[in-house]
């Protein structure tokens, strides 16, 4: 079975910050995804380079991605560069 980038990008609207309450794609928190056979590379950010949460907001990732697509792999790296901004929609949507 073929690993879609469309099937991913589902599997991570699935994955929510536990600080928002949001998931990770609607936030824009997910810059690149790459797929190289059954290999799943995610570059993504957070919220701020201090979230509390970011630990086990990469072991969801991978676990979803993991489960849902039988990848043999995924790796999550994370870069601050650049920093994370919300749309100006998410912004309307947080009330912010």
């Amino acid at each position: 079975m073929t690993i879609t980038t469309e099937q991913i990008i589902e599997i991570l609207k699935q994955v929510n910050d536990p600080e928002i309450q949001l998931d990770i794609w609607t936030l824009g928190l997910i810059y690149n995804i790459k797929i190289e056979e059954k290999k799943v590379l995610i570059i993504m950010t957070f919220t701020t380079p201090t979230c509390p949460y970011g630990p086990m907001l990469l072991q969801d990732v991978r676990t979803q991605v993991l489960d849902g697509t039988g990848a043999e792999a995924v790796d999550v790296e994370v870069t601050f560069d650049p920093p994370w901004q919300p749309s100006e929609e998410l912004r309307a949507t947080l009330g912010v």
